[in-house]
This record gives structure tokens, C-alpha cells and sequence, in this order.
């Protein structure tokens, strides 16, 4: 073991400073007094040390020191050098031939960032919507998971990993942080590099690790609307061998929205998680990893608020404003950002969401064999009102789950010969998903005259509709095995080949069981009938299996010491899915050819250049073309037993674009960041798409939107931010004060998977800003804002169960403020 300490030109302790054995991915960060801990297996070695505005310093050691050693960084302009661990192995993010966008610790807490709703705005070819945490949509460059409403039976493109565990559950990505060190967003297929497929990109997140070094920090913040937010972590060792960590965060903030009938606000925030951490160093070769997490929510939220009303093609009766003059009801409020509902169903979106993971480092020649080992789990129990009124429409809108997952990885990373290096693994994932104990649909006294579609005063038998309803049983249960690996040939020290494979092997079997309930109980066949054109019977039991060989290559080029390019030509794949929330009916009877849905095969050509202008500035460029042919996609249907869509295959669309990320360090302390994404993103071929809501009753229910642009895709969306500090004391302490802002753009955008000109979003921009004292250690004091100019913004619109015209809106928060206290030990 190494003990160091890392200081600056003034003697002072360097916290956070990045040690590292160079040509190894073995680092460590220094703690709160700049100390740090570092095992090699090898007694020489060379360590690098870098710190943001400090020069990069290299210290030779020819055997493993008695003593604690001393590291003194002298100050420079240069930009820290970010170090990333994506390719298995540590280098830095300059060298690495993919875009890559790092979002360090520090920023993430600074800038109020505690979950990927608001990393989003930090990294602009991210979106992420949310209607609730299951219906979650999470993509890069505008693809990975369908848009609008969630439907279990396919798996997502977009790669979610902590600390080298592959999270399932899309809902992982609504909760809060813990304790993270560092976020790699990584653009583009990546399937040779991870355990799962990552067809559209991946997110590989690095909580901080244990320490021999004992240290605690402690972090509370205040803000308005009832703002509370605690965090903590306490590491140190347990033995010379073992050391641990635990961390903990909570969340809480009173609701943004009113509901006038009950008067209680809701869309709060309840949140809490925790994190433990053993580390075991057996050997000089050998490191052993244990981790624990476990996070709930429960927020009385997710509201969704009634935002306009769209004329159908229906007949004049069944248009949303008669019916509701019918039936003597008006809204709350006609404007949104009145922020006010009169639901008559509570919103409930509950979940536990944890597991447990081993993961096993051991040196192996030139290379460390890995195993990552977990299991996970996640309980969901919501509840919905989606007719967003305060009618009693649909009384149930629910579907409580449970799911289950385990996944297993070994892999090689290092050197295989002389001036080839590279990775190669196996993979293996399985889930099941169940209802617990079943999801329901049930309608209440008004169903009747939003479900009329005839004249006929039959649809007024009182009682025909109340508590009649649907309840579903289902189970999804999957298998997905790989073979994958990546190699990187250095041709000449300035050309490099990189050629990766992928083999996989998916199963799944889906177990669908649909049964209606209650309502008025009668012989009559033509009242029967009218209940069974709302809801009816529908079972089903598909199993499918698929293999599928992908993979890429890479020409990376060092133009210059100071430019790197790359130009990569890769093909992905998105397995086989089920359809697991319904199916549509003709005649009566379920469609079962639209059970399964074919697997989607992308063809990806990217060039990039990534290059230093100066010696305190980078600045990145991409451009791309992504072409996917059975591309899955949601379809929302009038069927209010499918009202959460079913899945269907587009033939063919194509995603475009461009990227632009910069940052400069004027001096030590002036910086600005910057990045800009250009996405052009539609459908080459949908011939039987759904018609948009406006067309809702016209003589087709499909239509062909070929060449209409693909949802939740901004034309243009960009970020910039920039620090402003000064060295001084407070209270005695050294630090600094500071000043630190940035702004989130993103232009108009679909927010229906056939472009609506009712669901369409405005272009919003949003500004956030935070200043104060940085303390070097010891206690720093943070007031923040965000949403500065009180922005009115969607983020997401969704029409009304049915289809009856009016649609609902996802509301972006409005302007929030506070401070934050956090002390390091």
C-alpha cells in the first residue's frame, strides 16, 4: 500500500486530486486532507497526479515507500485532465475514439443535479421523460426506449450501469444520487464494450469507493415549496485489509400543484436511499468489492395537469368540451401553469428499488480479470387518474409490478500481444416481471358518455359502466446471454484499429390473462355488448427466441499530439419484444399477430475529432447517421384497454446530427463549458402508423407519416456554463468564493408518436445560477436558484384515456431556491 499526501504550491492540502498508476486503472481520489491509499501489485511503477489548474505531475517509484510520501502540484492553467474508465481500462477522456460527455461529482452536487431529470440539462444530447417512474423514457441522440407510455415487453437502448451493474428498470432513473464520484455519458452503440445491449448509448455512473483513510462529509439543503435535502457518507477502514463506506440521501419538498377539491398540494417529493460499501484486499493482485443499495419513493405525485382540448373527427357529441357540458362539469382552470387539478383519484407512485452486487478484480498477467455479480429488485405500487378530471371516468388506471433481475459478467481487460490491447467478456441477465397482483382498469359513473358512440339510449342504463373494469394478470419472463469483446491494434503509434464483435441470445415468454369485473350484471346482449366495446376478455401466451451477431469498427488517427480523430461504422441490435399491456381487437378478438414485435438492426457511421486548441481548452466535434429498420415504437389507441399503447415496428427511420462540446480555462479561476447538439431524427417508412389525436374518428385509423419526424427529438439543443472564483478565507478557513451559472436550451419538439399539432412542445430555456464559499476543508455554504426567469415549460403531453380530445401536460418546475451547507472531515 501506498499512503501519500497531495498538497499545492502553498503547502495546503489538494482534496479530490486524482492519483492514478499510469497504464492501469487503478486510481484513487484524495480525501478531505488530500491524503490517499493506492495498492499496486507491482513495487515499481510510475503514478500520475492531476488536479484541475495544476500541472499533471509523474512520480517514478522503485519500490513500494516505508512512509508516507508528499506530493506537491505546481499551478497551472491547464485543464484537469478527466479520466474515464468506459473501455475497461483508465485513460483519459481526450484519448478515448467515442463521444463522451463526463459529468464529475462536484458539479453534480453544486449545480442540484441529483438525478438524471436534471444531469439532462448538463449533457444536451440526453432526454429523458416521465410521466411517472415506470413510464420512463430514457435516450440518447433521440432513440433508446419508445415515447410516451411504458410497455414492459421491450428492453431499453440506452445502457444504465452503477459501478459496472446493469439497472433493468427504466425507474432507476428517477431516483435520487448517492454518493456518486463521476457520470460517463457515452453517444452512439456500444454493445462490444458492455454486458447488455446499448444499441443508442449508455450511462456508466461511479459512486465513490471505500477508503482506508477515515473521512465523513455531511450535506443539508433548505429551499422553497419546503425544499429539504440530506446527504452523508462516512468511510474508513475496518482492517488492514477491509475498508467500508456508507452513504445516505433523503429527499423531501412539498407538492407544485393544487388540488382545489381535496386542497392539498400534490407532485411532492419523498425520497430516501442508502448505500454500503466493503472493500477486501486479500492480495497485492486481488480486490474484492461488496455493495449494497436500497432507495424508495413516495411521493403523492405524479400529476398530470389538463393542458387544451383538440376537435376530433368525431361526431359533435362526442367531442370533450359537450361531453363535459353534458354531464355539468367544467375544469378547474383552462391554463396549466395555473397549476391547479380537482382530481377524484389519488396519485400514488410508490417504489422500492434496490439490490446487492460482488465485483471481483484480479491481476492476471498484463490485464485484470473481472466479475461482476448482482441482483436486483423492484416494487411498484401506483395509482393514476388518466382521465385528468375531476369525473368520474376511469376510477382505476393502475399496474402495480414487482420485478426481479440477476445478471452475471467476466471479463478480460489488457494487453493480448505486443501493441494489441483490448477487452473480451460474457454476459448474462435474467428477469421476470410480474403483476402483484394485477393491474386494473375500472370505469365509474361518467364512462357512459365518453365511451358513446352511438346515439342509441341504451348507453344510459344506469350503472351499465360503474366499477365495470378489467383486471390483468401477466408475466414476463427473459433470458440474454453475449459474447462480446473489442480490440485496439496500435498500427503505428499514431494509428489505431479497433474491431469489436457481439454475439446474443435472447428468451422470453409472456403469460397475458385480461378479465372483466363488475358493472351492471345483465342478460340483455345489447347491453353486453356495449360493455364489451369498452373492455372485453383477451388472453395469450407467446414464446420467442432470437440470435444476433453485431458489431463495429473503429480507425482512430492522431493527427496531430493535439488532435485525435476517429471515424467508426458499427451495427446494433434491440432483441425481440412482447407485447405485455394488450392488444388491440377487430371484431371482438385480440390482433395475436401483434403480440410479438421484431427486433430492431441499426447501421451507425460516426466521425469525430476531438482535439486541444490550447493547452487549457478542448474542444469536440461529431457528426453521425443512425439507420434502424424495424424500429420499436409505442402506439397509443383509442382501446381503453390498451391505454397504455401497444407495440408495433416502423419499417425504417433515420437519426442525423452533429455535436459541439467545448470547455476553456481562462486561469485558475475563470472557466466556461459549453455543448451543442443538432438531432434530425424521422421516420423513412411508417405506413400503418396511428392517426394523431386531431384525427381521432375519421374514416382510417391508421396512416402513413413517412418522412414526419420521430417523437421527443429537439432540432437543436445546447448548454453552456461557465465559474467565476477567487482564493480567500471564511470564517477563518481557506477557499474559495464563487460564482457559477448555466443555461439549458432545447427547441420545439413531437410529443406523440405520430406528430400532432396539438402535442406539440414549445422551445423553453432555462437558467440556472449558485454562488458562495468553497471551503479547502471544513464547513462551504452554497445559495442556489434555479429556473431563474420563472419559465413556463412542458415536458411532456399526453392525449386522455380514449381519445376524447383533451390531453394532459408533464409541467417542468417552476423557479426554486435555497441553500446548501456541506462540511468534509
Amino acid at each position: 500500500m501506498i499512503k501519500g499526501l497531495v498538497i499545492d504550491s502553498d503547502a495546503l492540502p489538494l482534496p479530490g486530486a486524482t492519483v492514478v498508476i499510469k497504464g492501469t486503472e487503478n486510481f484513487v481520489i484524495t480525501d478531505g486532507d488530500g491524503k490517499f491509499n493506492l495498492y499496486s501489485a507491482h513495487p515499481s511503477l510510475i503514478l500520475q497526479v492531476n488536479y484541475v489548474g495544476y500541472k499533471l505531475k509523474e512520480i517514478q517509484l522503485s519500490k513500494v515507500p516505508d512512509s508516507e510520501i508528499s506530493i506537491q502540484l505546481e499551478e497551472d492553467a491547464l485543464l484537469e485532465e478527466i479520466l474515464v474508465t468506459s473501455r475497461r481500462r483508465t485513460e483519459t477522456a481526450q484519448n478515448v475514439p467515442i463521444p463522451i460527455t463526463v459529468v464529475g461529482g462536484p458539479l453534480i452536487a453544486d449545480a442540484g443535479a441529483f438525478n438524471v431529470n436534471r444531469v439532462k440539462e448538463l449533457v444536451p444530447s440526453v432526454q429523458l421523460y416521465s410521466s411517472n417512474p415506470r413510464n420512463t423514457t430514457l435516450n440518447i441522440r433521440g432513440l433508446g426506449s419508445t415515447f410516451g407510455l411504458t410497455n414492459d415487453g421491450i428492453d431499453p437502448g440506452v445502457g444504465f450501469y452503477v459501478d459496472g451493474v446493469y439497472y433493468a428498470r427504466p425507474a432507476a432513473t428517477t431516483l435520487d444520487f448517492i454518493d456518486v464520484d463521476q457520470i460517463e455519458v457515452l453517444r452512439g452503440p456500444q454493445g462490444t464494450l458492455f454486458g447488455k445491449n446499448t444499441t443508442a448509448g449508455a450511462f456508466n455512473i461511479t459512486t465513490r469507493q471505500a477508503s482506508f483513510t477515515p473521512g465523513a462529509n455531511f450535506e443539508l439543503s433548505y429551499g422553497n415549496y419546503g425544499f429539504i435535502q440530506a446527504k452523508s457518507s462516512i468511510t474508513g477502514p475496518l482492517s488492514k485489509t477491509v475498508a467500508a463506506r456508507l452513504s445516505f440521501s433523503g429527499t423531501q419538498r412539498n407538492g407544485l400543484i393544487e388540488n382545489v377539491v381535496t386542497g392539498r398540494s400534490v407532485n411532492d417529493l419523498n425520497n430516501l436511499g442508502v448505500r454500503g460499501q466493503i472493500l477486501f484486499i486479500p492480495t497485492d493482485k486481488a480486490t474484492i468489492t461488496l455493495s449494497m443499495d436500497a432507495s424508495s419513493q413516495r411521493p403523492d405525485g405524479y400529476a398530470q395537469v389538463v393542458a387544451g382540448v383538440a376537435p376530433t373527427l368525431r361526431p359533435e357529441y362526442r367531442q370533450f368540451d359537450q361531453i363535459i357540458a353534458d354531464l355539468g362539469y367544467s375544469l378547474p382552470s383552462r391554463n396549466a401553469f395555473d397549476r391547479v387539478i380537482d382530481h377524484d383519484t389519488p396519485w400514488r407512485s410508490n417504489q422500492n428499488l434496490g439490490g446487492i452486487s460482488l465485483n471481483v478484480d484480479f491481476e492476471i498477467g498484463s490485464g485484470t480479470l473481472t466479475s461482476t455479480s448482482a441482483w436486483r429488485y423492484w416494487d411498484w405500487d401506483p395509482s393514476n387518474d388518466r382521465d385528468f378530471t375531476g369525473l368520474p371516468v376511469l376510477s382505476l388506471s393502475q399496474a402495480p409490478s414487482k420485478h426481479r433481475q440477476w445478471s452475471q459478467e467476466i471479463r478480460y481487460a489488457g494487453s493480448f500481444l505486443p501493441g494489441v490491447s483490448g477487452v473480451v467478456g460474457i454476459f448474462a441477465l435474467g428477469q421476470d416481471l410480474w403483476s402483484d397482483p394485477y393491474h386494473s382498469e375500472e370505469s365509474g359513473s361518467a364512462q357512459w358518455r365518453f365511451s358513446q358512440n352511438t346515439t342509441s339510449p341504451l348507453w344510459q342504463t344506469p350503472g351499465l359502466f360503474e366499477g365495470y373494469g378489467i383486471r390483468t394478470t401477466n408475466r414476463l419472463e427473459s433470458f440474454s446471454g453475449a459474447v462480446f469483446g473489442q480490440l485496439d491494434w496500435a498500427i503505428t503509434d499514431r494509428l489505431h484499429l479497433l474491431p469489436g464483435l457481439r454475439y446474443n441470445y435472447d428468451d422470453k415468454k409472456v403469460n397475458y390473462l385480461r378479465q372483466t369485473y363488475g358493472g351492471l350484471q345483465t342478460e340483455d346482449p345489447a347491453l353486453i355488448a356495449l360493455q364489451r366495446a369498452v373492455y372485453n376478455d383477451q388472453a395469450f401466451d407467446v414464446s420467442v427466441d432470437d440470435f444476433n451477431l453485431s458489431g463495429q469498427i473503429t480507425l482512430s488517427y492522431q493527427a496531430r499530439y493535439n488532435i485525435n480523430t476517429f471515424a467508426t461504422y458499427s451495427t446494433g441490435y434491440k432483441p425481440v419484444g412482447l407485447n405485455l399491456g394488450g392488444l388491440p381487437s377487430a371484431g371482438g378478438s385480440p390482433l395475436l399477430e401483434l403480440a410479438v414485435i421484431r427486433p430492431e438492426a441499426v447501421q451507425h457511421f460516426e466521425l469525430g475529432i476531438k482535439s486541444n486548441p490550447t493547452t487549457n481548452s478542448t474542444l469536440n466535434f461529431t457528426v453521425y447517421n443512425t439507420d434502424i429498420k424495424d424500429y420499436q415504437t409505442i402506439v397509443q389507441t383509442a382501446e381503453l384497454g390498451v391505454n397504455r399503447g401497444y407495440l408495433s415496428n416502423a419499417e425504417r427511420v433515420r437519426v442525423m446530427g452533429a455535436e459541439l462540446d467545448a470547455n476553456i480555462k481562462i486561469n485558475k479561476n475563470i472557466s466556461f463549458y459549453g455543448g451543442l447538439a443538432y438531432t434530425d431524427g424521422i421516420y423513412v417508412s411508417f405506413a400503418n402508423a396511428p392517426v394523431p389525436l386531431e384525427e381521432t374518428g375519421g374514416d382510417v385509423a391508421f396512416k402513413d407519416i413517412s418522412g414526419e419526424d420521430l417523437p421527443g427529438i429537439s432540432k437543436f439543443a445546447g448548454s453552456i456554463g461557465g465559474e467565476i472564483s477567487r482564493s480567500g478565507t471564511l470564517f477563518e478557513k481557506k477557499g474559495k468564493t464563487f460564482f457559477a451559472y448555466d443555461v439549458y436550451y432545447r427547441s420545439s419538439y413531437s410529443s406523440s408518436p405520430s406528430p400532432s399539432q396539438y402535442l406539440m412542445i414549445n422551445g423553453y430555456a432555462l437558467t440556472n445560477m449558485r454562488a458562495g464559499f468553497r471551503a479547502t476543508e471544513g464547513t462551504s455554504f452554497i445559495f442556489w436558484v434555479r429556473n431563474l426567469f420563472d419559465v413556463n415549460y412542458f415536458e411532456m403531453l399526453l392525449p386522455g384515456a380514449g381519445n376524447a380530445g383533451h390531453y394532459a401536460g408533464v409541467l417542468g418546475d417552476q423557479r426554486t431556491f435555497g441553500i446548501t451547507i456541506r462540511h468534509v472531515m
